[in-house]
């Protein structure tokens, strides 16, 4: 039996995976919704494997821009460009954003869910 292959062979630097952008197209909050449809799913073939394994995920069902990074093992950082360029290359639908209100509003209402949450 062979040597066991070296763990970190299997790595790939996170900046190389999105060719050294660390800045997103556009500002996808962390639980904006993303879908994709089945045609999505046959051009991602071509845009890469971690493209490809995104828009499989989104397929079935909705995801959150955090799911995605969860379920693909992705750093947020990186899963969050790689989902911006899918969105600006039609792969991927965004269906829901950030609230319009502000920063102050949405950390009342973040606030207030973990106090209930603490609550329970």
């Amino acid at each position: 039996m062979g040597q066991p292959s070296d763990p970190r062979g299997n790595l790939v630097r996170p900046y190389a995976v999105t060719r050294g952008r660390t800045e997103p197209r556009r500002d996808i909050p962390i639980e904006a919704v993303l879908v994709a449809s089945q045609a999505a799913v046959q051009e991602s073939r071509f845009a890469g494997h971690d493209k490809y394994r995104i828009a499989v995920l989104c397929e079935p069902r909705a995801q959150s821009l955090a799911e995605i990074a969860a379920y693909s093992r992705l750093p947020l950082g990186v899963a969050r460009v790689l989902v911006a360029d899918m969105v600006a290359d039609g792969l991927l639908s965004l269906h829901s954003a950030a609230p319009k209100e502000g920063f102050t509003e949405r950390m009342d209402l973040l606030e207030r869910v973990l106090s209930g949450l603490r609550k329970l």
